[in-house]
């Protein structure tokens, strides 16, 4: 390979690596043509890129970046996995996709993440980790619990205080007909004409 067509690909992998910040390494070397293109069906369907290169270029290209180191003690050709809405979610698809039988051959290498390098070993215990959308559900979770039982404890008391004040306000209503009627029959009362008392005749 001439110098010229290395230093193409090595832009290549810059300008696609460009702003990873994380990824993990997978072994895709005995994988059919048809099992790779299944496999990279699967990743794209979860937003995930795969990019197989010469270690050696892939080190140059990420020289300098975030992902500087990542390829040192790898031998051969890796294959770079980066995307998904996370590390941890990047690493539960590829741990997940192992374990299928139609990918076999499929392993993990290592990674990196927030500048750390990660072993084969570390990507799955990363992969059990709950994702950033299960945090999320989590957090929420935790931030609304105590918000719908101090909601309960506020509408309890409030929903017994306006039931005593309508209980209230019925009887003020009840006192207040019976008052008027009374009002009114007393009216009554005052308005007929008196009986004249009866007077002897002798």
């Amino acid at each position: 390979m001439s110098k010229y067509v290395k230093n193409l690909i090595t832009n290549h992998v810059r300008n696609r690596l460009q702003g990873i910040n994380d990824a993990v390494l997978v072994n895709v070397i005995g994988l059919g043509s048809i099992p790779t293109y299944r496999l990279r069906a699967e990743l794209r369907s979860k937003n995930i890129s795969l990019l197989v290169v010469k270690n050696s270029l892939a080190a140059q290209a990420v020289a300098g970046t975030p992902l500087d180191g990542m390829f040192e003690d790898i031998a051969g050709s890796a294959a770079i996995c980066w995307g998904s809405s996370d590390i941890v979610s990047l690493a539960k698809e590829i741990t997940r996709l192992v374990d299928v039988k139609e990918f076999e051959k499929l392993e993990a290498r290592g990674g990196l993440m927030d500048g750390a390098r990660l072993t084969a070993a570390q990507v799955a215990e990363v992969s059990k980790w709950p994702s950033r959308e299960e945090q999320l559900s989590l957090l929420m979770g935790q931030i609304l619990g105590p918000g719908g039982r101090l909601a309960s404890q506020l509408s309890g008391p409030g929903g017994a205080l306006a039931s005593q004040v309508k209980e209230k306000a019925k009887e003020a209503e009840g006192d207040t007909a019976e008052a008027v009627e009374g009002d009114k029959a007393e009216a009554i009362e005052g308005d007929s004409p008196q009986t004249p008392p009866e007077q002897n005749v002798v």
